[in-house]
């Protein structure tokens, strides 16, 4: 077992994990409603937002389920009520002949690119494709013979690990590891569209990742960056969002997706979070030595005569930092001057009889 995964990235090998830098994905899903152009558009535009990655979804509406519309396939309590499921991804799915286009794209662009497959025929069509890794959904996490068959292509898996319990996260990763996949990553997820701030609950990347010794990260339904960029500081090292061109375009996953100037500034600040977190230090840097004459210290506050005692009146500690540390105060009151002291004047052991 390994706290990293090795992906074979379109800039060589990558380290996920241990350190290394969060490795930031975009989520097209159905965001290209079902035009090509674009698709390649969300494609561009995730390059120059910052994405590490751009992921697709490998799946038919006959793959994923049955065309019924009887109670058991209708969509309730969620942003697509009342929509059967047949319905819903077949207008979500991507088209299979504009995969190995899209990646393409992606990887001439710098950014490597992969996707989740829902049955087997999708992963040997990706292995065929050469995808670095594969995906697991939160909603296949718990399809065992599926996890097998792509643990047997010996490629990394990132698993959503929504919907699932501790035993079920332990059952997927284990069936992972025994059937050769080449290490595993976990993400915490929110199977909620979308998903309320108060139900992220951050501090499972943390636990995830040192229960499994796996790198963990986050696949986030909420709105906006700050729970993306608190996961990176509670140690994520993914962070997956869905991306679209305009929420205002429509589309099945428009309204919980980010924009590409939000991804963009997202990425900014994990950047910024991760140099933020640096080590454990407790040294003052070059930037807080420059800073250092502000702190505070003994000054004569008013003119003191050869001899005349020290008093509360005539020494305080105030700022800048010239004169003696403010600890020795009860002892500078206890004395007297050496020499006449102006206003002003730093304090120093050899002002003090």
């Amino acid at each position: 077992m390994s706290a990293s995964i090795e992906l074979s990235s379109v800039h060589g090998p990558r380290t996920i994990g241990r350190g290394g830098p969060c490795y930031v994905i975009a989520e097209m899903s159905a965001n290209h409603n079902h035009d090509i152009e674009r698709a390649e558009r969300i494609v561009r535009a995730a390059a120059e937002a910052g994405a590490d990655a751009i992921k697709l979804q490998t799946y038919t509406a006959d793959t994923l389920t049955i065309p019924c519309d009887n109670e058991y396939f209708r969509i309730k309590g969620t942003l697509w009520e009342g929509r059967t499921l047949h319905d819903l991804y077949q207008e979500a799915y991507t088209p299979w002949e504009w995969q190995p286009r899209l990646k393409a794209l992606a990887n001439d662009l710098g950014m490597d690119c992969f996707s989740t497959p829902f049955d087997a025929s999708a992963v040997d069509f990706l292995e065929e494709m050469g995808v670095p890794c594969h995906k697991v959904a939160s909603f296949e996490n718990g399809d065992i013979p599926l996890l097998e068959k792509i643990a047997s292509t010996g490629k990394p898996v990132i698993l959503s690990t929504g919907m699932a319990t501790l035993a079920d996260i332990d059952e997927a990763v284990r069936t992972l590891r025994v059937n050769g996949s080449g290490g595993v990553a976990l993400l915490k997820c929110t199977s909620a569209y979308p998903a309320p701030p108060e139900e992220a609950n951050l501090r499972t990347i943390p636990h995830m990742a040192e229960a499994f010794d796996c790198p963990a990260g986050l696949s986030d339904h909420t709105m906006g960056s700050a729970v993306a960029v608190a996961a990176v500081a509670l140690g994520a090292c993914i962070i997956e969002k869905h991306f679209t061109l305009s929420r205002a375009d429509g589309g099945p996953d428009s309204e919980f997706s980010m924009e590409p100037y939000e991804f963009g500034q997202m990425v900014r600040d994990i950047r910024s979070a991760e140099v933020a977190l640096g080590r454990v230090c407790y040294e003052q840097t070059p930037k807080q030595r420059a800073s250092a004459v502000f702190k505070r210290s003994l000054f004569a506050v008013a003119d003191i005569k050869d001899g005349e005692p020290f008093t509360p009146d005539n020494v305080r500690s105030i700022r800048p930092g010239y004169g003696l540390h403010p600890r020795h105060l009860a002892m500078v009151l206890s004395r007297r001057a050496a020499a006449d002291i102006a206003k002003g004047t730093p304090l120093t052991f050899e002002l003090l009889k």
